[in-house]
């Protein structure tokens, strides 16, 4: 499915149009989308299908409150349906010498340039039981914030790319409709389609990556991902999956 848009700027004021089943929600300059999904979901103001924007310009933050009806460890892996919509986004929006590729487990690059990412926040980080929210979130920058760009190559933007033509308000919408998609294929197909079309654009499938654990790094042949979204390593010492929640977790304790 492709979505195309004119890529002029829309009109100064213009707010997105999402989706049936999706409901923009727009936060105030300066506020991060999640942390506001967050919030609202721990106060119960959080509504399923609520999408959380930001008016921010320079970069795309966005935010997805989800209500699972499985276990967590089975609905965290929407995070790959969501990371898909992005991936189809820039493919529908973006100049074709433009890719977006995506680092396990919440990593987003841009032509092999880091560019941005994705949060994961659950009402209980207990695997085994029914969370009454989850909330997924998207970062992924515009414009560079750095006064000289050149000197950071494993960081970029959008308009570093060549999509300087790109507004916030059509990758919203776009990668809002593209999202939507995926998490509905979930529901009628599974996870395997899903990860399927993760590992097609994931960043250094097939090579040696070292990925950070609690105890140590491990070092491995990124090999696929497990039912659960975990990550498959043929390592020295033998075959070794690295738990996504685990490592959901990690990256969320890193940001607070």
């Amino acid at each position: 499915m492709t979505i195309g848009y004119d890529p002029e700027m829309p009109p100064i004021g213009t707010k997105p149009q999402f989706p049936p089943l999706l409901d923009g929600v727009e936060t105030a300059a300066g506020i991060d989308p999640f942390e506001k999904a967050v919030a609202d979901a721990q106060s119960e103001r959080a509504e399923v299908g609520n999408l959380y924007w930001s008016p921010d310009d320079d970069t795309l933050r966005a935010a997805i409150v989800f209500e699972p009806e499985e276990t967590l460890a089975d609905a965290a892996p929407i995070l790959f349906a969501v990371a898909n919509g992005l991936n189809d986004c820039i493919g529908a929006l973006a100049p074709p010498e433009v890719g977006l590729q995506h680092v396990w487990p919440v990593g987003a690059k841009i032509n092999g340039a880091l560019g941005g990412g994705y949060r994961v926040q659950a009402s209980s980080w207990d695997a085994d039981s029914v969370p009454e929210w989850l909330v997924v979130g998207l970062e992924l920058a515009i414009t560079s914030s750095a006064d000289d760009p050149g000197r950071r190559p494993d960081i970029t933007a959008l308009a570093e790319e060549g999509c300087g033509h790109l507004s916030r308000i059509r990758l919203l919408e776009s990668w809002s409709r593209h999202t939507l998609v995926w998490v509905n294929r979930w529901a009628d197909d599974g996870f395997r389609p899903i990860f399927e079309a993760w590992l097609a654009r994931a960043d250094g499938r097939g090579s040696d990556v070292t990925v950070q654990t609690g105890d140590k790094p491990v070092s491995g042949t990124f090999l696929g991902l497990d039912e659960h979204g975990g990550l498959l390593l043929k390592t020295k010492e033998g075959p070794q999956t690295i738990s996504l929640l685990d490592a959901l977790q990690r990256e969320q304790d890193r940001t607070l």
